[in-house]
């Protein structure tokens, strides 16, 4: 007896009827051919709108996505995580989702908890920096990934890198039709007699029809019954842009060239019932694609698996399926080629004949029921091997199964940007920038890192090396003579000042504290504590509400081991009770905040509030941070609801509006970090939706949709702008992404742990 199969319900994601696109078709036939296969299935569809609202979606359609709202791909996620599906069926186009080269579509598949099966419509040789950004990651995402011919397996595993066992090649689907002698159509489209050469898909110059009809003249003269069938409506991007003016320029040039008798211009999107029958009406089907690039087309698929004689240019997909004289092959731009492959076919009928049978045996395969059948093996694979997968995983991160798409840790940009000094300020790109040498902020905060690693049990070797260079460099920035901390080093290891900002010390300070609470290894810790000691002092006559906020996250990390040590104590108490009456001095109803100004590094001034006052028991202040922080992370909302925080350029002043941009790294860190310690005060949930909300804008939760985080590289873009985000991979905002995720996996760690106390307790 076989045994069951893993899969009962499979969700197709893409374009579908009634949107007029070739993908939304596939969508349709591949999801109704796999139902047929297996009725037993629930197969519920996604579907990406250009238009929202715009479609009458059958019942099939249970979720709908407006193509530019990132939000609505996060709820998407939800909805599938929800209804437990057993896998999920992506169709991938460029231009489909919306974002930076469809960006958006990645925040729905990093938080799917299911198998993901990618059929790739398109494999770019050239894509610029933001395809190959997506589309690496989505390969990445995909569980399997299907493509349609032999020449983008290749393309996948040299250009892209992808793993072989990945890859399946499962051909377009095509309708089941009979081997008929075209005549047998012909009457119902008023040709009968006539040669019928066709043309089918939506209208656009990419399609090369003008070089048809330029070459219509020769074949006319020598068969001047043909008749050629341009069939399909104009692409609605290409009618939203220019209208008709493509078409009614191949209506002119049939005039000019005395054709237009001998051609049919059919403009609108027919039904598939109306496509099999114009498909087996023609006698030759002619496709003169202009770009090589292609590397699948439906209807060349269609036709050549319908038994059609196939004239095309050697686009990828054509050069591979009409090899071995099942087509004929013509040059790009060449209308003579064209008129004289016609001529040749229709001038020896048993030649076309011939053609048209081979294309049609050789075609039995690309039936939709035997594609579904290949697609039904790749789901229940998939299952298996995702089963496997998650079994063999740890279960403390994903308990909850809240976070189970953080990304795992990647530290190869980190540990490129680290020498034996300490490391680097700033990339250009991914390459390290030695003209601006180090500081001690972004040291404090790699060092801050590999604590945080070495509690989680997840700092690799090469990280606790670069740990010592990290330490040293604090340790030499300090001066004992001013008690103070220098902060910026010239590539050639000269200090560029006598001693560094306010703020930069509280960094210091903050990570040394750190050190002290939370490492295993005795000796950094003998090392970090009289540091600590000696640069403590200084912070009392510091006037920077930043500066405090860090010196008293500092100073509480400091007592996770030593709080017995009552001057710490008291300074932790004294500096945030600075920052609270600084607060009360401010805030007013509509403006609860510590400065007529919300500028950088925000989140951390409430933060300090909130953890002082719960572990002093100031409720008053705890409340305080707390009012501060929501009021804050309110404001900071995007449209749908991403998190937006306020941008560098110009920040916020009370009565002005925030600026939208540039949005930096380090305020979703410090977003992270404040709301993580929200939720441990409160127990709110709410808090820790927010610290998500502020995660996920790493990961393309954000205004334009673009991941911050580069799973390639593992390094973190310096910054969104208004149109793009910033490629460069710096210290500082690599730092804030791994901070942040590693607060999130410790979070999860701890809810997890929570969970399973209270189940033995039950």
């Amino acid at each position: 007896m076989a045994a069951p199969s893993p899969v009962t319900k499979v969700a197709f994601l893409g374009d579908y009827p009634p949107r007029q696109c070739g993908i939304a078709t596939f969508t349709r036939d591949l999801r109704d051919s796999v139902v047929a296969v297996n009725p037993d299935w629930n197969c519920p569809v996604i579907a990406v709108s250009d238009r929202p609202g715009a479609y009458a979606y059958p019942d099939t359609v249970r979720f709908e996505i407006p193509q530019p709202d990132v939000a609505s791909y996060v709820r998407a996620a939800n909805f599938l995580n929800l209804a437990h599906m057993d896998a999920l069926c992506v169709q991938h186009e460029f231009g489909i989702y919306g974002g930076a080269a469809g960006s958006h579509l990645l925040a729905l598949l990093r938080r799917v908890r299911m198998p993901v099966i990618t059929t790739l419509h398109t494999v770019l040789e050239n894509p610029d920096a933001d395809q190959r950004r997506v589309f690496t990651e989505l390969l990445d995402l995909s569980s399997r990934i299907v493509i349609m011919a032999e020449r983008a397996r290749g393309m996948l595993l040299s250009l892209y890198g992808v793993d072989e066992g990945k890859l399946s090649v499962i051909p377009h689907g095509i309708p089941g039709t009979a081997f008929t002698d075209p005549s047998f159509y012909k009457d119902q489209f008023e040709v009968a007699g006539r040669p019928v050469m066709l043309t089918f898909g939506l209208l656009s110059p990419n399609k090369g029809i003008e070089y048809i009809i330029q070459a219509l003249p020769d074949i006319v003269a020598r068969h001047p019954r043909l008749v050629y069938i341009v069939l399909g409506a104009t692409h609605p991007n290409l009618m939203r842009e220019e209208g008709e003016n493509y078409r009614l320029q191949l209506e002119r040039m049939t005039r000019r060239l005395g054709v237009e008798k001998n051609v049919i211009f059919v403009n609108r999107y027919v039904s598939s019932e109306e496509l099999v029958e114009y498909i087996g009406a023609a006698d030759i089907y002619i496709t003169p694609y202009l770009n090589e690039a292609q590397i699948t087309s439906g209807t060349l698929s269609y036709c050549y698996g319908a038994g059609k004689a196939v004239v095309s240019t050697p686009y990828w997909h054509a050069a591979e399926l009409l090899s071995d004289g099942a087509g004929s092959l013509i040059p790009f731009r060449d209308a003579a080629a064209a008129a004289a492959a016609v001529n040749a076919l229709l001038d020896d009928e048993k030649s076309l004949n011939a053609m048209r049978k081979q294309a049609y045996l050789s075609g039995r395969h690309m039936v939709w029921p035997e594609v579904a059948k290949a697609y039904t093996g790749l789901f229940e694979k998939a299952c298996e091997h995702y089963e496997i997968y998650r079994n063999h995983q740890p279960q403390a991160a994903t308990a909850l199964g809240e976070h189970s798409h953080l990304p795992p840790w990647r530290f190869n940009h980190l540990l490129r940007m680290t020498d034996s000094t300490g490391i680097f300020q700033h990339a250009i790109f991914t390459v390290p920038w030695f003209d601006h040498g180090y500081c001690t902020d972004d040291n404090a905060r790699a060092l801050l890192l590999s604590v945080l690693l070495e509690e989680l049990d997840e700092c690799p070797t090469e990280v606790r090396l670069a740990r010592a260079a990290y330490a040293a460099f604090i340790q030499h920035a300090f001066v004992r003579e001013t008690a103070r901390f220098r902060n910026f080093m010239s590539f050639d290891r000269k200090w560029l000042e006598q001693h560094g900002s306010e703020d930069s010390h509280g960094r210091a300070l903050w990570a040394l504290g750190a050190v002290v609470g939370r490492t295993r290894s005795e000796s950094l810790r003998a090392w970090a504590a009289p540091l600590f000691e000696e640069a403590l002092p200084a912070v009392e006559s510091f006037s920077s509400p930043r500066a405090w906020a860090f010196a008293v996250l500092g100073l509480h990390e400091y007592l996770r081991t030593l709080d017995g040590d009552l001057l710490a104590a008291r300074l932790r108490e004294e500096l945030a009770t600075r920052l609270f009456e600084l607060w009360q001095r401010t805030a007013t109803d509509d403006w609860p905040w510590f400065e007529s100004i919300v500028a950088y590094d925000n989140p951390r001034l409430s933060h300090a509030l909130i953890l002082a006052g719960r572990w002093t028991g100031n409720h008053e202040m705890r409340d305080a941070g707390l009012r501060s922080l929501r009021w804050l992370m309110d404001h900071q909302r995007g449209e749908g609801g991403c998190f937006r925080p306020v941008g560098s350029n110009g920040f916020w002043l009370k009565g002005s509006a925030p600026a939208e941009f540039d949005q930096q790294p380090i305020e979703a860190a410090a977003a992270v970090s404040a709301c993580i310690e929200a939720f441990n005060s409160t127990g709110d949930r709410h808090w820790r939706a927010e610290a998500t909300r502020s995660f996920d804008w790493f990961l393309g939760t954000n205004d334009l949709g673009e991941s911050l985080y580069d799973a390639a590289s593992g390094g973190c873009r310096d910054g969104l702008h208004p149109n793009r985000s910033n490629q460069n991979q710096g210290a500082e905002s690599t730092l804030s992404f791994w901070l942040a995720l590693a607060e999130m996996k410790a979070l999860d760690n701890a809810s997890a742990a929570f969970q399973a106390d209270r189940h033995s307790d039950s």
